[in-house]
């Protein structure tokens, strides 16, 4: 259990899940201390001279690598953090992963051999792709071009994410685990526009198109090799291994994870999707 004089250092405190620790943490009574690039704490992956202010008396971390973990680079930056963080006094480690991807183990190994307490969050596609990401100008442009075919997701809530994380964080009985993050039930996109469509109040439809023609589209706003990346990292997630769903949520949290349909009807009622 973390005492209060603990300061829990999220990285990516800005983005989808970060924020969302931040809040279940203070809503705890945890100090929190939020980093980013455009933070009031900066934190920069490339500078590493930005790593140690920030974990400048921190106990414990919520770590999210932007843009992705599966990135070339990513596991050396993350073993090299990790082990900065345990020299710093940080005791416990929550890593946020990524589902069936196996780009991601080498950062998950180094933070299982970096000396702290460590969880391992395994997540499916966060529901907040589709309002907060990059898919939200398709929903609302009425529709989603994307390399998908008929692959089932079980797409799951970045709320449910922030409150395992959480726990993992505060409590005990986490320490090296690995959980597999996932919603209750599995959507093929077509089937998770439609549910945007009755909830949005306009219609939404999925247009499935190639790797390579989706790459094209990457190409147009993001560097080349991210582009490749991205249009790589989506081919292979799409391919149908992951789709079959756990249940790591309702183990952790007591209670089932939240439903796709339940968060796009909050989600348009909070403007998501408003024209």
């Amino acid at each position: 259990m973390q005492s209060t004089n603990d300061i829990t250092l999220i990285l990516g405190g800005t983005g989808k899940t970060g924020r969302r620790v931040a809040k279940q943490l203070t809503t705890r009574g945890v100090a929190v201390r939020t980093a980013s690039r455009s933070g009031d704490v900066r934190f920069d992956w490339d500078q590493p001279a930005t790593w140690a202010p920030a974990l400048t008396g921190a106990t414990s971390v919520y770590l999210a690598y932007h843009p992705d973990l599966a990135l070339p680079g990513a596991a050396a930056h993350i073993d090299a953090f990790a082990r900065l963080a345990v020299a710093h006094g940080v005791r416990r480690i929550v890593l946020l992963s990524g589902r069936g991807e196996p780009q991601v183990h080498p950062s998950e190994e180094a933070v299982r051999t970096c000396g702290a307490e460590y969880t391992v969050l395994r997540a499916a596609w966060f529901d907040q792709n589709f309002s907060e990401g990059y898919l939200r100008e398709p929903v609302l442009a009425g529709e989603i071009a994307f390399p998908g075919g008929d692959a089932a997701e079980p797409f799951i809530d970045a709320d449910d994410i922030a409150e395992v994380a959480a726990l993992a964080l505060t409590s005990d009985g986490h320490a090296g685990r690995t959980y597999d993050l996932t919603g209750p039930r599995l959507l093929t996109f077509a089937e998770a526009a439609a549910e945007l469509t009755a909830a949005a109040g306009h219609a939404v439809r999925y247009t499935p198109i190639s790797s390579q023609a989706y790459g094209e589209v990457l190409a147009s706003f993001l560097p080349a090799p991210t582009a490749e990346f991205m249009r790589d990292l989506f081919a292979q997630l799409l391919d149908g291994h992951n789709s079959h769903v756990s249940g790591d949520v309702a183990r952790v949290l007591g209670r089932p994870p939240r439903d796709f349909r339940d968060y796009a009807r909050d989600a348009a009622a909070a403007g998501a999707w408003r024209r």
